[in-house]
């Protein structure tokens, strides 16, 4: 029996949605399914914005980075009335299925909307915080990664022709995976992550002490301290006055922003993409409603909505050792 899916993007833009979106079209065209596409996220389905998606929109669609469908946040659709309103749009259009690409806070909402609906709802981990527990990678979070030990590495060469001490924030949102994972291939010399941070003047402590006993031991070379947003207090402004009144004053910061959500997805994105996106229309017309679907292990799986913002996703251990061994430091992993 044909059924009728409808596909959106909400909130922020991650590498690799579109190639999600490319083997959502194809699965379906092979199934006999109708692909709508809400444009704008949520916002979209309120205003009953859709484009119908064939096997024309996927030319050249699995290399671009952002989505095609667009993306915004939506403050409507937070309250009662923009939900009921969503659900009447649905049904309006026929939909069996919905499918939302986003982070926790589009599923959410897309729990929310179960609740005046009866449709079917499938998300998938779209976000290159990678702060989705129940997959052990979202799309996006590869190719943020590579964008950030570029950004970094060229940050190290500026640092080392002055001798100076630079200091790099990253995205993640409340998670340290980008913060870790970044430093960590770029040879960062230290990394603070909201996962260990214990106090600005604990760390504080910490950070000179490695930058005055790389210092004394090698004379004034560089030093790469990778931090994750909404860590510290008052940012980068905080931690380098933090430096200075510890004497340090050599100290730049650079904040690497929203370069990171762009670029061509990297191969290990596309594949993500491309499996999770097949594997969310396979499901189409069963049993299973208001899940998520994600790899771990490499295996597809189905987790509940519920699940993805109750638990919280732990860093890779094996990492975390490892960063702490090359910072020559030990903390309490407890």
């Amino acid at each position: 029996m044909s059924k009728r899916v409808a596909i959106l993007t909400s909130g922020g833009d991650a590498p690799g949605m579109n190639a999600c979106i490319r083997a959502a079209i194809i699965a379906c065209q092979k199934a006999n399914f109708t692909l709508l596409g809400y444009k704008h996220g949520y916002n979209g389905l309120l205003q009953q914005e859709f484009i119908p998606l064939s096997l024309d929109s996927t030319h050249n669609l699995i290399q671009q980075g952002g989505t095609i469908l667009h993306s915004a946040r939506c403050k409507e659709f937070k309250n009662r009335e923009g939900l009921i309103k969503a659900a009447d749009n649905l049904r309006q259009a026929e939909i069996d299925t919905l499918i939302v690409i986003g982070g926790d806070g589009s599923f959410r909402g897309a729990a929310k909307l179960s609740e005046l609906w009866d449709g079917q709802i499938l998300g998938i981990p779209g976000t290159i915080d990678n702060d989705i527990a129940g997959t052990d990678a979202t799309i996006g979070y590869f190719t943020a990664i590579d964008t950030a030990m570029s950004s970094i590495d060229k940050v190290r060469d500026t640092a080392d022709a002055f001798e100076r001490i630079f200091l790099v924030e990253v995205m993640g949102r409340n998670a340290g995976f980008l913060a870790l994972n970044g430093a960590l291939s770029a040879a960062a010399d230290y990394v603070v992550v909201p996962e260990f941070f214990e106090s600005a003047e604990t760390e504080i402590k910490k950070i000179v002490n490695q930058i005055k006993a790389q210092r004394a031991l090698k004379g004034p070379v560089s030093f790469i301290v990778v931090v994750a947003e909404n860590v510290w207090p008052n940012g980068l402004t905080g931690l380098t006055e933090a430096l200075q009144y510890h004497n340090i004053n050599d100290v730049r910061p650079v904040t690497l922003g929203h370069v990171q959500r762009g670029g061509s997805p990297v191969a290990q994105d596309r594949l993500l993409a491309t499996t999770l996106g097949e594997f969310a229309i396979s499901l189409v017309g069963s049993e299973v409603t208001n899940i998520m679907v994600g790899e771990v292990n490499q295996r597809p799986i189905t987790v509940p909505l519920s699940k993805t913002w109750e638990e919280t996703k732990p860093l890779n251990q094996a990492r975390v050792d490892a960063m702490r061994t090359l910072m020559n430091e030990r903390y309490s992993c407890d």
